[in-house]
């Protein structure tokens, strides 16, 4: 998999993508992360790449041509699957959407900043528009790594457990149920019976019944998308 990611702070990407899984994904060569900084388009001698909008009002707009010709230089040398910009107004950024990314070829993520970006280039050229949240950041670069992140990590051979992704919240539509460590008793803090018992089925059946009941305290709004029924009496 190729992530392209444009940008005019290539450098707040050093923390995120040089730890962890995502650094190990790209040691193993299972994912190339290519950072692109748009200043480099810029054809006037200060490198700016904004300016003011059409029709006044306060703040600044990303330049068509910089981000065009950006992209145009990519296209050259690859098909890319989805172009995305990271945008407070896009899609709620969900499992879902991580899971489909994963399984593409070539992404490009364009970071925005200022007021956002000329219209143009959403009308004719992104793809997808994808929001992390209902709040707005200083620019894309946060949410960007965020999305990097989510999807790398469901790459086959990314994690040294297979099946762990697929058990992370989310991925049923529920959230993950309680985990413990050794020690079994700490202080007298002791770990549920049933996940010292050995027995696979009832450990699995304990699992989904607490998936269940912390979505329906702290996520009602998935509890009632995963159980049709979640009023009736008979649910946990």
């Amino acid at each position: 998999m190729r992530i392209d990611i444009l940008t005019i702070f290539p450098e707040m990407f050093s923390g995120p993508f040089g730890h962890s899984i995502v650094k190990r994904a790209v040691d193993k060569g299972l994912v190339n992360i290519h950072l692109h900084n748009i200043r480099d388009y810029a054809t006037n001698k200060h490198r700016r790449v904004d300016d003011y909008p059409f029709g006044g009002g306060a703040g600044m707009v990303m330049m068509i041509q910089p981000v065009m010709d950006c992209i145009e230089a990519l296209k050259k040398e690859r098909n890319y699957n989805e172009i995305i910009f990271m945008t407070p107004d896009g899609e709620l950024f969900d499992q879902p959407i991580a899971n489909q990314l994963s399984i593409l070829e070539n992404i490009i993520i364009l970071c925005g900043h200022y007021k956002g970006i000329d219209e143009r280039l959403r009308e004719h050229i992104i793809t997808r528009e994808i929001s992390i949240g209902d709040y707005v950041l200083s620019g894309g670069e946060l949410a960007a790594a965020v999305v990097t992140d989510s999807l790398v990590r469901l790459i086959p051979g990314v994690l040294g457990d297979e099946t762990s992704a697929l058990s992370d919240s989310f991925q049923d539509g529920l959230l993950s149920p309680p985990v413990y460590t050794r020690p079994a008793d700490y202080n007298g803090w002791k770990v549920p019976d049933v996940l010292l018992s050995g027995h696979d089925l009832k450990i699995a059946d304990w699992r989904h019944e607490q998936s269940l009941l912390r979505t329906r305290d702290r996520r009602p709004d998935l509890y009632q998308q995963q159980k049709p029924d979640a009023s009736s009496d008979n649910n946990p």
